[in-house]
């Protein structure tokens, strides 16, 4: 029986969507590990219509459940000021529920990005995703140097967690570095959080 782990992400132009996709490969190829790709809506400062129940494309929109049942966490979003986007914010504002009861206390997570320059940010944003997966108890996993490609990446990854340089129109595509890292991510959390379960 696979046991899941919720790779949650916000992406608005794909670049984002790209490398959950391939965090997600890294965990399915953990034996008995699966992926639940889900995304989070986009926010406004003023809302004229609701968004549908499901997206026009991609993964479908997160749910309150999918945290409690997974048994680990890919948090990843674009980098908007060395920061999270907006909309990942105001998901995680929105779990106070699971911060009273600890349901994600103990559960391993990992964080991904992307930005649109090398110098974008990347490593606050990571950080910045990290702090209040940090208040829920989770336990942070990150890509260790015995990953031969973070120390010859020249676009993205870091030992915070993996990242794409998308470019200023997000054309630019996934390197052969930072896809071998973004999977390498995917394969860490998927293997701590199976021996994690084991030990439950």
């Amino acid at each position: 029986m696979s046991q899941d782990i919720l790779v949650l992400y916000y992406s608005r132009n794909g670049s984002t969507a790209k490398l959950a996709r391939l965090v997600a490969r890294g965990i399915e190829e953990v034996p008995g590990m699966q992926a639940r790709l889900r995304q989070v809506p986009p926010v406004a400062p003023v809302t004229r219509t609701a968004q549908p129940p499901e997206p026009e494309d991609g993964a479908p929109y997160a749910t309150h459940e999918d945290l409690d049942e997974c048994i680990g966490l890919a948090l990843g979003s674009p980098t908007r000021f060395g920061n999270m986007a907006a909309p990942m914010k105001h998901f995680l504002d929105g779990t106070g529920a699971e911060w009273a009861s600890g349901s994600l206390a103990g559960k391993p997570a990992a964080t991904f990005t992307c930005t649109s320059t090398m110098h974008g940010g990347q490593e606050t944003t990571l950080l910045s995703m990290m702090l209040p997966l940090l208040h829920h108890g989770m336990l942070i996993v990150g890509i260790p140097y015995t990953e031969s490609a973070l120390s010859s990446t020249r676009s993205g990854g870091s030992p915070y967690g993996a990242s794409h340089v998308a470019g200023s129109e997000g054309d630019l595509p996934v390197t052969g570095h930072e896809r071998e890292l973004a999977r390498a991510l995917g394969q860490r959390l998927a293997d701590v959080a199976r021996r994690l379960a084991r030990q439950s």
